[in-house]
């Protein structure tokens, strides 16, 4: 049975973290804590891009999976805590924690959220960055953020998240490193380094930002890193038509609720998808 941490939980040991998410995944599939959301993969080459498009299996074990409310009053955050034991993997200096991501499409899927109480639409800060070197120095990741609601966040808590990669089966870390840095991408974005210490990620991501309008706290933008390269990519809506859309689908990676619309995507070319999402031309 799932259980929520009442004690202090561990800290962050260097050279661990990879092994911990690896056995904490086991042990929440056990338990039934970790509902992984099943999908069937389906590669759309379009513009070059050999996009991963995964259909939803049984998305309806999430909405099973949900807690009811009870006596009318709001659902517990998951990201405050006491956490939830078998989801937690480990605390991250300064001021973050690893989590599991309990509804994944990816194996491993892990989120790095603040332990206090921050806006999901607010600035990412040095502190932010810190903590996510300190993760992908021991996982080589696609890190990445959905700056609010319109970007695609589903959680009002500021939390970032990383997946393992290679993403791709051809082994890139992602779909989109076929094109990146070769041509340039069809859709608005911000291109630059990855990120290397805390003090220089911040510098980067406030540039990015400004090069594509979305300094202001609140404006609605996706950041994707790798060990290759950044990127800032402005929103300008959540959704192409049902379809929701967060940071993953601009490296190259959709998810859809059903074959019906995995074949609206096909029809339409997911580069334009992504295009009409950031109030890209359609040229």
């Amino acid at each position: 049975m799932t259980t929520l941490m009442a004690e202090r939980p561990p800290s962050f040991e260097k050279g661990t973290l990879w092994s911990t998410i690896v056995e904490r995944t086991a042990r929440a599939l056990a338990s039934g804590a970790l509902v992984p959301i099943r999908t069937e993969v389906e590669v759309i080459e379009d513009e070059g891009v050999p996009f991963l498009v995964r259909v939803v299996s049984n998305l309806e074990r999430k909405a099973k999976a949900a807690p009811p409310p009870s006596d009318g009053k709001p659902p517990k955050n998951p990201f405050i805590p006491p956490y939830e034991e078998e989801l937690f993997v480990t605390l991250v200096p300064p001021a973050h924690a690893c989590l599991l991501n309990k509804f994944n499409v990816f194996d491993h899927h892990a989120l790095l959220v603040t332990r206090a109480y921050e806006e999901q639409d607010s600035l990412l800060t040095a502190a932010d960055f810190e903590a996510l070197l300190h993760c992908t120095a021991e996982v080589d990741a696609l890190s990445f953020y959905n700056g609010g609601r319109v970007a695609g966040a589903s959680q009002p808590h500021k939390h970032l998240q990383f997946v393992q990669v290679p993403l791709a089966a051809d082994g890139r870390r992602t779909p989109m490193d076929e094109v990146i840095g070769r041509r340039p991408l069809p859709f608005r974005h911000a291109l630059g380094p990855p990120l290397q210490t805390p003090e220089q990620a911040h510098s980067t991501y406030m540039d990015l930002l400004r090069e594509v309008g979305c300094e202001q706290p609140g404006t609605p933008y996706n950041l994707l890193a790798t060990r290759d390269w950044t990127m800032v990519v402005p929103r300008t809506h959540e959704c192409f038509g049902p379809i929701s859309l967060n940071a993953l689908a601009f490296a190259g990676s959709l998810l859809v609720k059903n074959r019906e619309q995995l074949e609206h995507v096909r029809a339409v070319g997911p580069m334009s998808v992504l295009r009409a999402v950031t109030g890209s031309s359609q040229a």
